[in-house]
């Protein structure tokens, strides 16, 4: 048994990968967004309700479909990572990572020694329960680290960040990035929008793929136009409270 290619890996080295973002920790929603045409599903545990044996069911159910999964973990915490990448995840975003140091560490988490600190387990969900010949020597080529940057000291440090290596991608958090420029809920302020696309090209230029979330499809087309290589636009329960609020208008009811 082979080592499955990283589907969102690939995905991302390219332009204008799509995906969404899973918050209502239904497995059953999980798997109706892969089926719905997105490149990845992001599966939500800093924001969500979710923690790692909720996580399992929806790995499984995305797995059944086209998309890939991007799992954003709850903190740089080399216990949850271990856990995390043990039940089969193979991309993973750290958020709040502020400079080179805190990368480093996050980056460690998913290696296995000398070059990192991931603890070994033989029967898990990722070695396919020991099925995977030589997992652990070729794991880290499969792995993706997304680091998310969402601050204004994080994006000042871009560049020494995305020079880590075993970095793969850069995600910018706009809604915590206008926070910390004192434009909290402004996410679509021109120097909030300014600061996403400059951010976009310092990604390029340190030759990272750049992700960043969407709130909908018309700024989703604005952020692949400033560079970004892959956006997430919406999220599940998003879409849901759209369309329930926009039904419950048109009846008269709102």
């Amino acid at each position: 048994m082979e080592l499955p290619a990283n589907l969102f890996k690939k995905a991302i080295r390219g332009k204008g990968a799509l995906g969404v973002w899973s918050m209502s920790g239904s497995p059953l929603v999980a798997e109706a967004l892969g089926c719905a045409g997105y490149d990845f599903v992001v599966l939500d545990m800093e924001h969500a309700p979710n923690d790692v044996p909720r996580l399992l069911p929806l790995l499984q159910a995305v797995a059944g479909t086209s998309a890939a999964p991007l799992v954003r973990l709850p903190w740089n915490d080399m216990v949850v990572v271990k856990q995390v990448l043990d039940i089969g995840a193979n991309s993973i975003m750290f958020p709040y990572i502020q400079n080179a140091e805190e990368a480093r560490r996050a980056v460690a988490a998913t290696r296995y020694p000398p070059e990192g600190v991931r603890g070994v387990a033989g029967m898990s969900r990722a070695t396919r329960f020991g099925g995977l010949g030589g997992y652990f020597s070729k794991a880290a080529d499969e792995l993706c680290v997304v680091l998310q940057l969402e601050t204004v000291e994080a994006v000042a440090n871009l560049a020494e960040i995305a020079a880590v290596p075993g970095v793969d991608s850069i995600f910018i958090g706009p809604s915590d990035l206008s926070a910390s420029m004192g434009l909290i809920g402004q996410v679509d302020h021109p120097s909030v929008q300014k600061a996403l696309a400059n951010a976009a090209v310092a990604c390029a230029a340190a030759g990272k793929p750049a992700g960043v979330l969407a709130s909908g499809a018309a700024r989703a087309l604005d952020y692949f136009g400033y560079g970004f290589n892959w956006v997430a636009s919406g999220s599940d329960l998003g879409l849901m409270m759209g369309a329930a609020r926009a039904e419950v208008k048109a009846i008269g009811r709102g």
